[in-house]
């Protein structure tokens, strides 16, 4: 297989196209079956369709095989687009390169916090850091087809909906890490709101703030 590296693309502000994929991101992790078809219509009108499935894809890590699968399967409906190859399935034996794949997309997430990490995961379980590293980081968050600061913003998303505030901040630092700006962060959050509670939003809005505030000082 060939050498594997973490992309980004920055861009000052959120654009149409990255607001319809964290909405999509946000509604599989945390909201109604009507939501999210309302917004799986949405996103095949603004959405590549090779975005909006591994994003689909990826949700599998924060939300669940049923959530991911009946997102799937919306998608299939409204966009009227069938299965196309995947060439990365053929690979999936090689966990060796997977884990080379993880470590490296995760180190680029977390930066100096890596090690830290890594060092906590296996404190809970040995298990959950391998998990992590070749399943979460590597076979999925490490498919070439998105780029590693759409799919942090889309993490962002996950979380931010899901009330998952631990791993929330982890990645809007992460989204930072990998070259998201401020003005899309905040687009990020702007564009989920609406899926979640007032309460919820003002936190995840707070958390942020707080988390400019210490990169600051």
């Amino acid at each position: 297989m060939t050498s594997f590296k973490p992309t980004s693309t920055t861009v000052p502000a959120l654009n149409a196209e990255l607001r319809a994929l964290v909405r999509l991101a946000g509604a599989i992790c945390g909201s109604s079956v009507n939501v999210v078809r309302a917004t799986i219509e949405d996103a095949v009108q603004s959405v590549r369709p090779v975005w909006a499935e591994e994003v689909i894809l990826q949700s599998y890590l924060f939300a669940g095989f049923p959530r991911t699968l009946n997102a799937m399967r919306e998608w299939r409906r409204a966009s009227g687009r069938g299965v196309q190859p995947d060439a990365l399935v053929q690979h999936w034996d090689d966990v060796a390169e997977w884990t080379r794949r993880g470590e490296e997309t995760c180190r680029a997430v977390y930066g100096s916090h890596y090690d830290k990490l890594r060092q906590n995961i296996r404190g809970l379980h040995p298990a959950l850091d391998a998990w992590m590293i070749t399943e979460g980081y590597g076979k999925i968050l490490s498919r070439g087809a998105l780029d590693l600061l759409a799919r942090e913003l889309c993490i962002v998303a996950a979380c931010a909906v899901s009330a998952q505030e631990r791993q929330l901040r982890s990645h809007l630092l992460g989204a930072r890490n990998v070259g998201a700006s401020a003005g899309q962060i905040e687009g990020t959050l702007d564009a989920i709101a609406d899926l979640m509670p007032e309460s919820e939003v003002r936190a995840a809005k707070n958390l942020w703030l707080r988390l400019q505030v210490v990169a600051l000082g």
